[in-house]
């Protein structure tokens, strides 16, 4: 297959990381809004994404962006309450989705406490009565694992595996949890999927994952190749140095 290890955007620290990304977000959706009306998002979990996402409540990215113009999907969630400290959404919505005061009917979480299997199901069908037949986001939003894994797509198994569905229920072994993902069918129909991965623990892995042998069983963030849009890395140097 044609690879793309996609552009790679080194900065010095975690914040600046964060920065560049809630810098991202507003970009890619006001060229979305401008282009189309709508700005399609899907988030994700993780320590870099939270510290975005608290920077996008507060000026100047809370103002920059027509927020009732965007639709929040989520790439995976912990079969956990939306209450539970562990929740993707829980995290987003204390840290931006909240305080933005972003219409419910804006945002569709992953219902996590519900039946695996059926939460799955249902946010099949919600991501097509949404986003239409063949769903694309504009911006999906991604990290990485020092395992290799992301979204909620692990090492072990072919992350293809059922991926007519959208979206699917995998049992993580290391974590001992359910868990709901997107598949790659939506992950790669994104016009923009961006990578944020920070932290020396991680380097190791960012360099087999963009410069290794072509092996998603193993590293499954290598399968994240968008059909017909943009790949992008954003990491602090910490990560990058075996890049």
């Amino acid at each position: 297959m044609t690879r793309d290890d996609g552009a790679l955007r080194v900065y010095d620290e975690p914040a600046a990381l964060a920065a560049a990304l809630a810098q991202l977000v507003v970009e890619r959706g006001r060229d979305a809004i401008a282009a189309r009306g709508t700005f399609a998002l899907a988030l994700s979990g993780g320590t870099t994404p939270k510290t975005a996402y608290t920077l996008l409540a507060q000026p100047p990215f809370a103002h920059a962006l027509d927020w009732n113009a965007t639709a929040i999907f989520f790439g995976d969630e912990r079969c956990v309450p939306p209450d539970n400290d562990r929740s993707n959404y829980n995290m987003a919505y204390e840290a931006f989705l909240g305080p933005l005061h972003i219409p419910p009917q804006n945002i569709h979480r992953m219902r996590g406490e519900d039946d695996p299997a059926r939460a799955a199901a249902a946010y099949h069908d919600e991501l097509i009565a949404t986003l239409g037949a063949h769903p694309r986001f504009d911006l999906v939003m991604l990290g990485m694992g020092p395992d290799g894994h992301t979204a909620s797509l692990f090492p072990g198994s072919d992350p293809l595996t059922d991926d007519a569905k959208l979206v699917r229920a995998v049992y993580s072994q290391s974590q001992s949890q359910w868990r709901i993902t997107l598949t790659p069918a939506v992950l790669n129909a994104a016009r923009t999927a961006v990578f944020a991965v920070e932290g020396a623990g991680k380097a190791k892995t960012l360099a087999a994952v963009r410069e290794g042998p072509y092996d998603p069983k193993t590293y499954p963030s290598q399968i994240i190749t968008p059909v017909d849009g943009e790949l992008i890395w954003l990491v602090d140097k910490a990560a990058a140095v075996a890049s």
